[in-house]
């Protein structure tokens, strides 16, 4: 491998992280699902306020994955970002909403009242992880665009990037994307349940609740996983060959699982640590960690299915219009100069863990209680 090729393959993995990352965070849009649930008002109170002490982190690292991609795939960025545009700017808004939300919910004088602000929760809740998982979705299964390089030099209409003129709404469409995105959903629903068990003092009844909802979003979650799993490694793919022009590939995915196999295995222990922290938490009463080993088996997941989407001269963003518009990790990167300088600061990245870390720790170092909602100044 070339050096630009081993910095295309360390971003690409940086991205994957991050990725994973995301993911695993939507527990807190899985909670807010539960909002507008019947579970009572100190319990819904006790639900934001848990909530509100993450909720920066989802975004933070949604911009963070923007911004990585942008620096690292800046033909990706400029062609999915700015050309899926109605699709973006409705998991933005849902995001905004969220912000919002959490700000004004329990200001006194609020125009639209509590109401109105946990409907915005729930909104976030539902839709910013459909709509992130149709998103992820169509790294997998495609995307209606052509990319057209020398249009940089058209002092008219100088877009790289031609998209259809539902502006990525055509992927909301796709039953494929359709799936992930509500596997993703359930699953982090489950995450937000098996949060609140390791977050909250609930009492027996809200406990109970909360178990309940573990195990119902978990085995949903679980048949929508096998069904995208087994959807994706019999789906067909692109891979560039080595003059650059794309081939069809039948059972793409299965054949970098098969080739790359350090990663199936990682792909099963992930799955089965999720799959432990799910059944166990919903099983065992006095069982609390489970969002550690659904949280952790998350992350490899992600990361391995990110690996097989780009690794192996794979088309990480396949078009359906115009295969040779399709993009893979070597025709969409930076320069090696610029790849190689974000590596040096990407060194930094294992203290910024290490800090969001520290102050989850502190903030978690004690379960939240009825009682110190109603001696904490700041509710959310």
């Amino acid at each position: 491998m070339t050096e630009l090729e081993i910095f295309q393959a360390y971003w690409w993995l940086i991205i994957a992280v991050l990725g994973a990352a995301l993911v695993f965070l939507l527990f807190v849009q899985g909670g807010q699902s539960m909002i507008c649930c019947s579970i009572g008002d100190n319990n819904r109170q006790l639900i934001v306020n848990s909530l509100g002490r993450k909720w920066e982190l989802t975004f933070t690292t949604l911009v963070v994955f923007g911004g990585a991609f942008f620096a690292s795939f800046p033909l990706f960025y400029s062609t999915s970002f700015g050309g899926a545009y109605w699709l973006w700017m409705l998991i933005l808004l849902s995001f905004v909403l969220q912000a919002v939300s959490y700000e004004f919910r329990r200001k006194r004088g609020n125009l639209y009242g509590t109401r109105t602000y946990n409907l915005f929760l729930t909104f976030n809740g539902l839709f910013g992880c459909v709509l992130l998982g149709v998103a992820v979705g169509m790294l997998f299964f495609g995307a209606e665009f052509t990319v057209t390089k020398t249009n940089i030099l058209d002092p008219v209409a100088p877009v790289i990037s031609q998209w259809t003129p539902t502006r990525g709404l055509e992927a909301i469409a796709c039953w494929k994307n359709l799936l992930l995105g509500f596997a993703v959903f359930f699953l982090a629903r489950t995450q937000a349940a098996l949060y609140f068990i390791n977050n909250i003092a609930a009492d027996r009844e809200f406990s109970a609740l909360l178990r309940k909802k573990v195990l119902i979003n978990g085995l949903v979650f679980a048949v929508l996983f096998v069904a995208f799993v087994a959807v994706l490694l019999f789906a067909d793919g692109v891979r560039q060959a080595a003059d650059g022009s794309f081939v069809e590939v039948a059972n793409i995915y299965l054949d970098n699982l098969m080739t790359m196999w350090p990663l199936a295995v990682i792909l099963l222990i992930g799955t089965v640590m999720v799959l432990y922290g799910i059944f166990r938490s919903a099983l065992c009463e006095g069982f609390t960690k489970g969002i550690w080993f659904s949280g952790i088996g998350t992350v490899l997941v992600v990361v391995v299915l990110f690996l097989i989407a780009g690794y192996g001269n794979t088309a990480y963003y396949r078009s359906l219009i115009d295969v040779n518009s399709s993009l893979t990790i070597a025709n969409s990167s930076s320069s090696r100069f610029t790849l190689k300088v974000m590596s040096y600061v990407s060194i930094l990245v294992p203290f910024v863990l290490a800090y969001i870390w520290y102050v989850w720790r502190k903030m978690n170092s004690a379960p939240l209680t009825t009682e110190e909602l109603d001696n904490e100044s700041h509710q959310y």
